[in-house]
């Protein structure tokens, strides 16, 4: 069964040729041998506004740069977000990037009665790729895997979004080439079942 895929591409090096780039490229290239449609969105080509006060998220209007991104993930059914660990946390590109898209009306819609509102974006199962210079291990057993847990749980899941699968990429310094290449061929895999 061939799935329609929206690849978000969050590394905020817009210049290229990082590892989560080439990770993106190995999972789209597999999932395109497979059959299934990919649409990318690569954040770090996106100019928009950072969201400054509540006013704006509740009140405030999507800007046009991103609505092609909201109409790509309407449009898919799974979605793969592939970023570096930054400070122990995700991009702060990429943060401002969900702050905008995941708006009322398009993410979610507030019930009366209900603090959690009705999530807009049921349906869909996302895999969050994350590199990171720390082995995978400490990150998810010491850290406890904090940001991703809070991406997991405070935004794919309060728009509806789920399951959501992990693959962590740790100690990338030190992967080398025979490293880098297991990894491609597993994001390839992955590409290939759509998932």
């Amino acid at each position: 069964m061939t799935r329609r895929i929206a690849l978000i591409q969050a590394h905020p090096d817009a210049a290229g040729g990082h590892l989560c780039h080439a990770l993106a490229q190995a999972y789209a290239d597999g999932a395109a041998r497979a059959g299934h449609e990919v649409r990318v969105i690569d954040v770090a080509h996106l100019d928009f506004p950072l969201l400054r006060s509540p006013k704006d998220w509740l009140e405030g209007q999507v800007p046009d740069a991103l609505r092609p991104a909201q109409d790509t993930i309407r449009w898919a059914e799974h979605l793969v977000i592939v970023f570096p660990l930054w400070l122990g946390d995700m991009p702060a590109l990429l943060k401002a990037f969900l702050e905008q898209i995941a708006r009322r009306g398009f993410a979610f819609e507030p019930v009366e009665g209900n603090p959690l509102g009705r999530k807009l974006l049921n349906g869909r199962s996302a895999r969050v790729v994350v590199t990171m210079g720390m082995p995978a291990l400490v990150y998810r057993w010491i850290f406890r895997a904090h940001s991703l847990r809070s991406l997991e749980r405070n935004i794919l899941g309060f728009i509806g979004i789920g399951p959501v699968h992990e693959t962590l990429v740790g100690a990338v310094d030190g992967l080398g080439d025979a490293g880098v290449k297991r990894w491609l061929g597993k994001l390839a895999r992955l590409g290939l079942r759509g998932d």
